[in-house]
């Protein structure tokens, strides 16, 4: 294509993308930051030969458009073929399945690495930013990039922005190159050993592939500093694009907001809701994020009225959850809000920090069970395990608001240790009483059998439990809001007097409460006739809704 037409190439991404998010929502501000710089990287570069790796991969509709899965945007009936990252099920052009963040560079060095060990001939090019720079991983490939003598191109993608505002001492060095052009002799990308090289119209496709074509044959690693801007070209997401980073469907009007996370209650708004009381309170209350601030309801309100008692630490859950574990050791009450599928970043942390020591650090833990259409590298399905696993550590279960509510204040003010608090995206379901006080509460009684559950999937054995009562099957249901820990006497209450037992739950398989409940109930010689594990088997789910995921795996 002529520089024209790779203009209105530009212009017609951007109508689709735009069009395709306000019917089905998803990531907007952080598309339109990249349509010009995945335009001009597919004009320079000649993927898959050469490869492109996109860090924080929600930025890759305009690259999947590019490649073959143009209908699956266009066509609403055919929307379900692609998840919002990155995925090599879909294309040979996406590599690697990048769901999480501060990869890129890493990965890149490998492949690089390899080519190189077979005498082979393809360039390799990292994207990074949107905030992935403060990520540890990062870190690591910058510094592990800087002593590679072949050739890598790392393309910062500057937009100013995480999904907040950016936080750390590398985004003020990268406030100072914006304001020099690049100049700054505060340069951490040279301290490293990297050449270096910085664009102002990182929305100029033209630019851009000017640019591209002059780093194309690097010798060496070199960083392309590239300043593009969050919602290029929609002036809402423009305005405000911490509000339009992620987005529910919209009236495509210039003048409507964004419905940034949904519509009424959410469990996130509670959260916020109950911890700002808290701060209000109390001094020593303190709400850590990991540069996700929205996923426990701090809007940039509420982390104004904050002040110090509010942390954002960027994309650094390994740091938010050692830091926290510090602020609990001097007395300090943090409240970490992360993703379940970020957490598991800090696993080490978790046990090391936190756990050996017994220290009162709570995680409000985000997204747990299936996620839906975000796909297989954001679903919440590993954290009951590895929560319930590590010693001292409380997990909680709430599955309404109420429930929160309760289990939140008990977390903060009663509980001693680590506490882990589970709950899902999304609002309630049919399940609305308030048994939070309790660790496990009988909700039905029965004779046949016992089905049992926690969290949101409550509600898909209440239900069951009336149709078997249709069929003439007594069923017991009992509903566990504390899964860690689990002591030998619970099993005999949840048991009680029925023959054959089933656990559901929206949890891997392996090491899932099931398996550890089967396990106490041979220990103690009560096991009962017949006991049914219903979870997600040894499997990645991919992307689907709710509905479509439990149908799938026998959960609903």
């Amino acid at each position: 294509m002529d520089n024209a037409q790779l203009v209105e190439l530009c212009s017609q991404l951007r109508e689709s993308i735009l069009a395709y998010c306000s019917r089905e929502g998803g990531h907007v501000a952080p598309n339109l930051a990249t349509i010009e710089l995945t335009v001009a990287l597919h004009h320079v570069f000649n993927a898959p030969v050469d490869k492109i790796i996109f860090d924080v991969s929600h930025q890759t509709y305009a690259h999947k458009m590019l490649t073959g899965r143009a209908a699956a945007f266009t066509d609403p009936a055919r929307a379900s073929e692609v998840s919002g990252f990155s995925n090599p099920r879909e294309s040979a052009f996406d590599l690697f399945s990048m769901g999480h963040t501060s990869t890129s560079v890493s990965l890149a060095c490998g492949l690089a690495m390899a080519r190189d060990l077979a005498d082979q001939d393809f360039r390799v090019v990292a994207v990074i930013g949107d905030g992935a720079l403060s990520g540890g991983l990062a870190f690591e490939g910058l510094d592990a990039a800087g002593e590679l003598n072949t050739g890598l191109i790392i393309i910062i993608n500057d937009n100013d922005q995480s999904i907040a505002e950016n936080h750390g001492g590398l985004y003020q060095c990268m406030a100072q190159l914006r304001a020099t052009g690049g100049t700054s002799p505060n340069n951490p990308f040279r301290a490293l050993g990297l050449d270096y090289r910085y664009l102002e119209q990182g929305n100029d496709v033209v630019e851009l592939v000017h640019a591209l074509q002059e780093v194309r044959d690097t010798p060496r690693p070199v960083v392309l500093h590239v300043h593009t801007k969050k919602g290029a070209g929609f002036a809402p997401a423009e305005t405000n694009p911490e509000a339009w980073h992620h987005v529910g469907p919209f009236p495509l009007d210039a003048n409507a907001p964004a419905s940034a996370h949904g519509s009424g209650a959410t469990y996130a708004q509670i959260t916020g809701t109950y911890l700002m009381d808290a701060i209000q309170r109390d001094p020593r209350v303190v709400a850590m994020s990991a540069g996700t601030p929205y996923i426990m309801g701090f809007d940039p309100q509420r982390r104004a009225q904050a002040g110090r008692q509010f942390i954002d630490v960027g994309i650094a859950e390994e740091h938010a959850v050692t830091c926290s574990a510090a602020l609990a050791l001097a007395g300090a009450s943090p409240v970490f809000g992360v993703y379940c599928v970020f957490l598991q970043r800090a696993y080490d942390q978790l046990i090391h920090d936190t756990a050996l020591l017994d220290l009162h650090v709570v995680f409000a833990v985000d997204r747990a069970g299936m996620v839906g259409a975000d796909g297989e590298t954001h679903h919440g399905i590993f954290d009951a395990t590895f929560l319930s696993e590590i010693p001292n550590m409380t997990v909680l279960c709430p599955s309404n608001f109420a429930e929160l509510r309760t289990m939140l204040a008990r977390a903060v003010n009663e509980i001693r240790g680590p506490v882990a608090i589970r709950y899902p995206r999304g609002g309630e379901g049919a399940y609305q009483e308030d048994s939070g006080r309790q660790n496990l509460v009988v909700l039905r009684e029965g004779s046949d059998i016992t089905l049992c559950a926690y969290g949101m999937m409550i509600n898909n054995v209440l239900e069951a439990a009336e149709l078997l009562q249709e069929r003439g099957v007594s069923a017991r249901v009992v509903k566990i809001n504390a899964i860690s820990p689990l002591y030998d006497r619970d099993m005999r209450e949840i048991v009680g007097r029925t023959r054959a037992l089933l656990v559901a739950e929206e949890c891997a398989g392996v090491g899932c409460m099931g398996q550890r409940m089967a396990a106490i109930l041979d220990w103690n010689r009560i096991a009962p006739e017949r006991l049914e594990l219903c979870n997600l088997g040894k499997a990645f789910p991919a992307q689907g809704t709710l509905g479509e995921l439990q149908r799938e795996f026998g959960l609903d």
